[in-house]
């Protein structure tokens, strides 16, 4: 009768709501008359707790009414793809950097950094361009073998997409605009071999050829020229062709340059803007200059100290100087004839992009360690304006009870972020070992992570020195890391699927016990707030909360899933899980059983989770998730 007029009273004070409560699992027809509207709702209802009655509302699910959620808008992101070749472009403008970033076309104001986001691609951009006007933007992605690759020509005042483009299968390995934005050339990757030119007024394909001859290799680049609309060059693996379009015929006719007994790699092409000649970069480290009119090679050069890993990217100043960047992170400026250094910097992570602000009195670079510089063509001093980490990062972490900083691990080591600025504050380098996972302190005072060397290391936060080693922490590598309240204790989780306590001392460790239940890798580690008690996730299917003082099991949650993030409820009673089954889940302390269900993934994992203070917010991630 208390619980009838209990749900009488919430229904008059929220006629929108649906009741759920208790033990009680109620219908639709037992709630007749408690409400008075005409058009009955279909209510939501759900065994909630076996041990208390609590009564929660939640919004009502009407018949056929399907509201869209509303979605997340990104404000800013830290992150460059590197491996890009030719991806960090100045717009003619000079006031935006244009960058690849996983399947979004980044637009960087260079004034006040400001980001805007192209998004359009359905996996990872492979190339981009700008055309000579500014007016268009263009981009090619990766995508599954079988399936075609989108090209999309973006409207650069408009941001929005001008033209889908779809004949190229699995990548679109370059891309390159006709110098009065007539037509568009783009180049299939290895699977695909072709060339096509696209006219940019009716958004269609004029037409296609082969990329390279049947005894020549996969052809890597492409390059219009500066002055005429129907010449362009290809170039890679033994091939070297210069094509000139007939657009009456739809016919596109290429010409092999002869390079006589000399065979190479090409990986970039620069057409100086006389167009009289270009230059090739190598993977051996030469730069070869071919006339574009007799399509012969004039020269090779330098004779003698070639670019160590290759010559990546090349870009021609006015002043007949050629800048050149190498596989091994060396930033050049040459004299074009023998291309001699006179002036050299090194950079970190191969250099990749070369772009030119104006008329080149300011320089970009771009490297495969992510990074970007700055360079004025004076003094030729590099400033890093950009950096981010060059792989997946594994994990983020907040400093309890501050939100200015925040600090994510990847492959390499840690860093520490301002919030506000995305500016990097702290690097913590570990050369050629991954950070699977890290943890704030609750005093501050550390940073604990665990690594696949199967070693946890423990930082200081202001300087990043290394304070404690734990060696042979586990076996097949540390997966997961969790710290108690009273910053004494750390748990770990390991590859092969035990869970220890150690014991943090000054200089010392001891590791207290090890728990073996879980078969398979553990991937998440939360303790409770008394640190009596800890929950862990893992690979196998299986969530278990242990008991910290007599470290023993108390309960285990099964489910058909691979786990990949778990937390408590803000008020502990409950815990909630994600996985490979794109569900979350919610699960009774007490006794494991299962409270409700959620989908939370049209398709994909959800990789990791978080739950507000109050408990009012659940965030999740995953790929592809909503």
């Amino acid at each position: 009768a208390t619980a009838h007029v209990v749900i009488r009273h919430l229904l008059e004070t929220n006629p929108n709501k649906t009741v759920l409560y208790g033990s009680c699992e109620l219908s639709r027809c037992s709630l007749k008359g408690l409400t008075k509207t005409k058009k009955k709702p279909k209510y939501l209802t759900r065994r909630i707790s076996r041990r208390k009655v609590n009564v929660l509302l939640m919004t009502e699910i009407m018949a056929g009414d399907t509201q869209e959620m509303p979605r997340l808008e990104l404000e800013s992101v830290i992150g460059f793809n590197g491996h890009v070749f030719s991806g960090l472009c100045a717009h003619p403008d000079k006031d935006q950097l244009i960058y690849p970033l996983g399947c979004t076309v980044i637009l960087k104001s260079l004034k006040n950094g400001k980001q805007e986001f192209l998004q359009g691609h359905t996996n990872n951009v492979s190339c981009i361009t700008v055309s000579k006007s500014g007016r268009y933007l263009a981009s090619g992605q990766v995508t599954f073998m079988g399936f075609k690759a989108d090209v999309i020509i973006w409207d650069y005042s408009k941001r929005e997409i001008y033209a889908r483009l779809q004949l190229h299968k699995a990548k679109v390995e370059g891309l390159a605009f006709s110098p009065n934005d007539k037509y568009l050339v783009s180049l299939g990757g290895q699977d695909d071999g072709s060339i096509v030119v696209w006219n940019m007024e009716t958004r269609e394909a004029i037409c296609g050829s082969p990329a390279s001859a049947h005894s020549a290799g996969h052809c890597h680049t492409i390059q219009f020229s500066n002055q005429s609309d129907n010449i362009f060059v290809s170039a890679g693996n033994g091939t070297i062709r210069v094509w000139e379009l007939d657009v009456p015929n739809r016919k596109v006719r290429p010409t092999e340059c002869q390079t006589g007994q000399l065979k190479r790699i090409v990986k970039c092409i620069e057409i100086p803007e006389d167009d009289s000649f270009f230059y090739c970069g190598t993977t051996s480290g030469d730069i070869l200059t071919v006339n574009l009119k007799t399509k012969l090679l004039n020269r090779c050069g330098p004779t003698k100290h070639k670019f160590s890993k290759g010559v990546n990217t090349l870009k021609a100043l006015k002043t007949g100087d050629v800048l050149v960047g190498s596989g091994d992170g060396m930033f050049s400026l040459c004299s074009a004839p023998n291309f001699k250094a006179i002036k050299k910097v090194q950079l970190e992570g191969g250099v990749t992009s070369i772009s030119l602000r104006g008329e080149g009195h300011q320089l970009f670079a771009g490297t495969e360690a992510a990074q970007m510089y700055r360079f004025s063509y004076t003094d030729f001093k590099e400033e890093l304006i950009t950096t981010s980490h060059d792989s997946a990062v594994n994990n983020v972490a907040f400093p309890f009870g501050c939100s200015d900083l925040y600090a994510t691990c990847s492959l390499g080591g840690i860093r520490v972020w301002h919030t506000d600025t995305s500016k990097e504050v702290l690097r913590i380098t570990v050369p050629n070992m991954t950070c699977n996972a890290m943890e704030f302190m609750m005093d501050g005072r550390s940073i604990i992570s665990a690594w696949n060397d199967g070693k946890i290391r423990v930082f200081t936060p202001e300087t990043g020195r290394l304070s404690s080693i734990i060696h042979n922490a586990h076996s097949m590598g540390v997966t997961a890391i969790a710290g108690t309240s009273d910053c004494t204790r750390i748990l770990s989780g390991g590859g092969e699927g035990q869970v220890r306590m150690w014991e943090i001392q000054q200089g010392t460790h001891r590791l207290i016990e090890t728990m073996k239940e879980h078969k398979a890798t553990v991937t998440c580690i939360k303790i409770k707030n008394n640190n009596k008690e800890c929950v862990t996730a893992s690979s196998d299917g299986a969530c278990i909360i242990w008991d910290l003082v007599r470290f023993v099991r108390n309960q285990m949650v099964l489910a058909n899933t691979l786990f990949r993030n778990v937390c408590y409820h803000p008020e502990e009673y409950q815990i909630i899980t994600c996985g490979t089954d794109r569900k979350i889940g919610y699960w009774e302390v007490f006794d494991g059983s299962a409270i409700r269900e959620l989908e939370g993934s049209v398709s994909g994992s959800i990789n990791g989770m978080h739950i507000s203070r109050t408990g009012a917010t659940l965030s999740q991630v995953g790929t592809r998730s909503w």
